[in-house]
């Protein structure tokens, strides 16, 4: 599933539309007062488990390859702890769409 959603004419122009609002820089490193040119749309809730979110703009952020790589483990696609991170800052946005059910 995930391979053919980046090889959608709908992902490039998404991914194109996210570097453009985050101005081509890489969002982690801003907060660090750094700049660094990004080159990676990440999905913060990843896109094999929740496919409903893959062109949700909060679920998208603009990465340097290096920051995108410090996100999840590139061979199991857990993600580390700056993943987890990200995802409670969006945490919000997430469970306004997915209440939790009890």
């Amino acid at each position: 599933m995930s391979q053919s959603v980046y090889k959608s004419r709908r992902w490039k122009r998404k991914r194109e539309a996210i570097l453009r609002r985050d101005k081509y820089m890489c969002q982690e490193s801003k907060r660090y007062g750094k700049t660094e040119p990004a080159t990676t749309v990440h999905h913060i809730y990843p896109l094999e488990f929740y496919p409903e979110l893959a062109f949700v703009d909060w679920n998208l952020i603009s990465l340097s390859d290096k920051q995108h790589n410090a996100m999840h483990d590139r061979v199991t696609h857990e993600l580390t702890a700056l993943g987890q991170a990200w995802q409670e800052r969006v945490r919000s946005k997430f469970e306004k769409k997915n209440p939790p059910t009890f």
